[in-house]
């Protein structure tokens, strides 16, 4: 049971390769605490000058390229210094994944970002699972803002969710508390309304212990995975980073 929860949390072998990245990428490598070593991409702002001053930590959904999170993000806020990290066991970063993993991960990303990129503002953005490791960061390290995408309460309990005929609580060996991690930090919710991957209740659950949610929006008839490409999505992903 453990080794399949982690093939279907973590599907490596289901991410694709990266698109191109946008000119004046430059790939970044940091060593984890146990000596493993992360690859990641830094995106500047595009065009001249010095950009919007903010940094934006994205952290993708379970079958993301993290590059391919970079230059989306990128697409949406262009002014914008974008830093990614493939995760833990995701190519070509070494390793093999867990929460456990990415979430001792997220800190190490956020300190080698702001040394590279010292910036006015930093706020993370999470999809998916990522919205777990962002909101968990915000109570390693200070940031300015949230954006969760698709957000969950508890991981245990979305997966108690999906298999409820299950005894998942001792079984489940990649927990990540999100709503446990939130802190006073200006936080956006986006939403699916036909969320297909986190039921509704999930979200809801996390929306409840937000200490400061200053935007929430759910994208109508969208689904986990198709919300990514409709632009009242993209206007909602925009209008967030705006208030934060």
């Amino acid at each position: 049971m453990l080794e399949f929860q982690s093939h279907l949390i973590f599907p490596t072998h289901a991410v694709p390769d990266a698109g191109p990245l946008p000119p004046g990428s430059e790939r970044l490598q940091i060593e984890s605490a146990d000596g493993k070593r992360l690859h990641g991409v830094h995106i500047p702002p595009s065009g001249a000058g010095e950009g919007d001053g903010t940094l934006i930590l994205g952290f993708g959904g379970n079958a993301w390229n993290g590059e391919d999170v970079a230059s989306y993000l990128h697409e949406l806020y262009p002014g914008a210094d974008i830093v990614t990290f493939h995760y833990r066991g995701y190519r070509p970063s070494a390793g093999s994944p867990s929460a456990e993993a990415i979430l001792a991960d997220a800190p190490l990303i956020y300190d080698a970002a702001v040394k590279r990129v010292p910036r006015k503002r930093i706020v993370a953005i999470g999809f998916s699972i990522g919205s777990g490791v962002a909101a968990r960061l915000s109570a390693e390290r200070p940031l300015d803002g949230l954006i969760l995408v698709t957000p969950f309460d508890s991981l245990k309990a979305v997966a108690q969710s999906m298999y409820p005929w299950l005894p998942i609580g001792p079984l489940f060996g990649h927990e990540i508390d999100a709503a446990g991690g939130l802190t006073d930090v200006p936080t956006a919710i986006v939403a699916a309304e036909r969320d297909e991957i986190i039921p509704r209740e999930r979200t809801d659950a996390l929306r409840e212990t937000v200490r400061n949610l200053v935007f929430d929006r759910t994208i109508r008839r969208a689904g986990h995975n198709d919300i990514y490409a409709r632009s009242d999505f993209h206007e909602a992903m925009r209008e967030a980073l705006a208030v934060l």
